[in-house]
């Protein structure tokens, strides 16, 4: 069920759930705690700055070995609250895409 706005449903987690984010190239990497998640979208309130940091896209890592991840972009900040966007990757667009083309 959509929300109201009629953006995909958020679930908020009432004690948040421990993430990290890092850097595309791995030059750094933050403690943050996830808030809220949708299809689309997070809430991530961070510990510690993230002056200087290149937020323009980033992962989110919901394991600490990083096997589990998503990519982001910022879409605003707010004190030590983010709010973020996920990326598709290409790469499923094609084998999406070569499923289709395909007789059975």
């Amino acid at each position: 069920m959509a929300s109201e706005t009629g953006g995909p449903e958020r679930v908020s987690f009432g004690r948040g759930y421990h993430v990290w984010i890092m850097g595309i190239d791995g030059t750094w990497r933050r403690n943050c705690v996830l808030k809220a998640v949708s299809a689309v979208d997070a809430e991530l309130e961070l510990e510690g700055s993230i002056e200087g940091l290149n937020l323009k896209e980033f992962f989110l890592l919901l394991s600490s070995t990083g096997l589990a991840y998503r990519r982001c972009e910022l879409i605003r900040v707010n004190g030590s609250e983010i709010d973020v966007r996920f990326l598709s990757t290409r790469n499923k667009s094609v084998k999406a895409s070569g499923r289709d083309d395909r007789v059975a």
